[in-house]
């Protein structure tokens, strides 16, 4: 009896996601600034200069080196980089220093591209920064045949989201070691 109730709650989970989906595409894109990050080599890039030859681009609001939940999203976006790359710009964004993020990058074995907020309003623009800090989530833009650049969506990340393929794997044992 349990078993069905748990197969009849999660095909209601993947309904609700197709409609989810279906509702993204009504959205009306909202205009952004070309903002300015800090590249890993403490050098100035322009958001427009992320996304390289797609026109979209997947930012990852990370909280930074002191958030364990984050390189846990991280470790996952790592080990999926090389397919997003094939149909997708995608970085990672942090308050943290250009040296600060390459030494958790390396330490960490993550292969994708990363940038430092520096003094950019970014995150406090995109609604990944509040009073008390930073929130994590990911912002999902596109740019047009004008050079426009536009954010269709965002999320913020939280345990059980869809973003960590953590999540949902610690969620089947028993005693979840992430709770």
């Amino acid at each position: 009896m349990t078993r069905e109730k748990i197969e009849a709650l999660q095909m209601k989970m993947y309904q609700n996601y197709a409609k989810i989906q279906e509702l993204r595409k009504e959205l009306e894109p909202e205009l952004v600034n070309d903002y300015t990050f800090l590249n890993a080599e403490n050098q100035p890039v322009k958001l427009s200069e992320l996304f390289g030859d797609h026109s979209t681009l997947l930012v990852v609001h990370n909280m930074g080196r002191h958030c364990s939940y984050c390189t846990a999203w991280a470790d996952g976006y790592s080990g999926i980089y090389d397919l997003l790359k094939e149909k997708t710009s995608f970085v990672v964004s942090s308050p943290d220093a250009p040296r600060v993020q390459m030494e958790v990058k390396n330490k960490r074995g993550w292969v994708f591209p990363m940038v430092s907020l520096g003094e950019s309003s970014f995150a406090l623009d995109m609604g990944f920064q509040v009073e008390g800090g930073y929130h994590p989530g990911i912002s999902v833009f596109i740019r047009d045949e004008a050079g426009l650049i536009k954010r269709t969506w965002s999320a913020p990340f939280g345990p059980s989201d869809h973003y960590g393929i953590v999540w949902h794997t610690l969620d089947l044992l028993p005693e979840n070691p992430m709770v």
